[in-house]
């Protein structure tokens, strides 16, 4: 379970049965989902296939086994792909007979290409000829480096008639869209325009995403925080900047720290929030002593590395599964935070397929890349195991936050 807020404007609805109904356009409809087999895709795989039974959802990975045992979690209209995502030539093929590709393939720390992606483009011509179809593109990108690498194919992208969207998973991705809410109707409603925005992320173990998050984790310690004040970008040292932040009912009072997370910059550019940061804190307690002092005693250079944070998550990860089992691979410590996670990505997904993201590449909280008219239901249906999914009235007076209980 969680409980999401966005505090001071107007609450969303909880989500019903009717109101997240999967929309005609995506019927028939086949989505090839990187990164299958690993708690990111194969949660985003489930939640797809229980929105959309009639879906046909194709695994990829390089694990058969595990292949073989998402497609019998998924059923009939599901099936397994075993390649190597470097590998371009079985990429672009895997491409011209889906409608989405779904790259949750991380970790996205230190990847210098955005080869997905531009497989999908590459894809439009061949699909085009063959088809008369195009695949269209979501990740699940928390990488600033590599989501502004994506945005740049926008013009590629635009050529090509391909709709794209990066960060689209649950923070970055459900988060932005809150905040583009919030800020869009704070303006509606004459409330002036807002002066910060703040992200707060408490999650309870790994929430959920297993070692890829755990080498995300790693990888985000060794980068320097972009933070905006007043309009001014700053750079702070990761895991610094402690703040005390209560969740509210069932959560409490966590503390949080600094992390350079790709909504930051991306809401400041396109939300025009002169005051925009990020904080992250986890349970049990002592991982967050742990991670600053990772910061502090370990150089950054080692941190960067994929190979050296690959071997630490090996080191790590056994004793991580241990703790996961005492605190919970959860959201707001009651459940499981893998539903969240699939339903959040899986909202996504549904949005593209059902037209509401233009060609080019776009953050989620561009109306290009979700219709404003389309930000409800997406909500909605990413609020599908929440225990509460609120938004209220924006308050003139009070710093303007976005809070989520993870």
């Amino acid at each position: 379970m969680a409980c999401a807020c966005m505090r001071h404007w107007s609450s969303i609805r909880a989500p019903t049965v009717a109101s997240a109904t999967l929309q005609k356009e995506t019927l028939n409809s086949s989505v090839l989902v990187l990164g299958g087999t690993s708690r990111i895709g194969g949660s985003t795989a489930i939640a797809l296939s229980k929105l959309s039974p009639d879906l046909r959802i194709i695994i990829a990975g390089r694990n058969r086994e595990k292949g073989a045992s998402m497609v019998a979690t998924l059923g009939k209209n599901a099936e397994f792909s075993e390649f190597d995502i470097n590998d371009v030539k079985s990429l672009e093929s895997a491409l011209t007979d889906v409608d989405l590709v779904v790259h949750a393939a991380g970790p996205f720390q230190q990847t210098e290409n955005c080869r997905v992606l531009e497989a999908a483009i590459r894809a439009k011509y061949i699909l085009k000829m063959v088809y008369h179809c195009q695949t269209s593109y979501l990740d699940v990108c928390d990488d600033t480096s590599y989501a502004l690498r994506a945005k740049s194919f926008i013009n590629e992208a635009l050529d090509a008639k391909v709709p794209a969207i990066t960060t689209g998973g649950i923070y970055p991705g459900v988060s932005n869209v809150m905040a583009a809410e919030l800020v869009r109707v704070a303006k509606i409603e004459n409330k002036g325009e807002p002066e910060r925005l703040r992200f707060y992320y408490y999650t309870a173990g790994t929430g959920g995403a297993g070692p890829t998050i755990l080498a995300t984790s790693f990888l985000l310690l060794g980068e320097e925080v972009i933070a905006y004040n007043k309009g001014e970008k700053i750079k702070l040292r990761p895991y610094s900047g402690m703040v005390n932040i209560d969740f509210g009912k069932g959560i409490g009072k966590k503390y949080v720290y600094l992390l350079n997370l790709p909504e930051v910059t991306s809401t400041h550019e396109i939300l025009g929030v002169p005051t925009v940061s990020a904080r992250f804190g986890t349970a049990p307690f002592f991982w967050n002593w742990a991670m600053d002092a990772m910061t502090r005693f370990l150089p950054s250079e080692v941190l960067r590395d994929r190979n050296r944070v690959q071997e630490m998550v090996r080191l790590f990860d056994p004793v991580v599964r241990v703790m996961d089992g005492y605190a919970g691979e959860r959201v707001s410590l009651r459940e499981d935070g893998r539903q969240l996670t699939g339903y959040s990505t899986a909202a996504f997904a549904l949005a593209a397929l059902e037209g509401s993201t233009q060609p080019g590449v776009w953050f989620p909280e561009e109306p290009e890349g979700i219709a404003i008219e389309a930000r409800e239901l997406l909500l909605e249906r990413a609020a599908q195991g929440t225990i509460n999914f609120v938004m209220h009235k924006y308050h003139p007076f009070l710093p303007l936050c976005l809070e989520f209980y993870f």
